[in-house]
């Protein structure tokens, strides 16, 4: 799968929902689990704020690469921070996003944000 590199350096995020537990499956509650590792994946929503545009949007994080007790509305880095295009087919309807991974969720601004 492709993934490209998003460059944070410019942008301000803020953070909009807690982390919570990426489910896998809706039907039995399973937890997604990264592939390599075997950790568990949390799920984290930020306004992501650049050249006078912004979007909201779901990240999805290694559960140890939270930061506890970030702030709701508080500034939040993304290092690592990477889209991957994806595309399914899903009873007979053609699907297609962008899904966002990051190494982690810490506090604080990326350098050279303009808040």
């Amino acid at each position: 799968m492709r993934s490209i590199r998003v460059d944070t350096s410019t942008a301000t995020i803020l953070l909009t929902e807690i982390p919570e537990p990426k489910v896998r499956d809706r039907q039995t509650g399973e937890i997604a689990k990264d592939a390599e590792t075997g950790e568990a994946l949390m799920k984290v929503g930020v306004v992501y704020i650049d050249e006078g545009e912004s979007a909201l949007v779901h990240v999805t994080i290694p559960e140890s690469g939270i930061t506890q007790g970030l702030p709701l509305g508080g500034l939040v880095s993304l290092p690592g921070l990477i889209a991957r295009p994806w595309e399914s087919v899903f009873n007979g309807q053609a699907r297609h996003g962008i899904a966002y991974r990051a190494a982690a969720l810490t506090a604080g601004a990326t350098a050279g944000a303009g808040v």
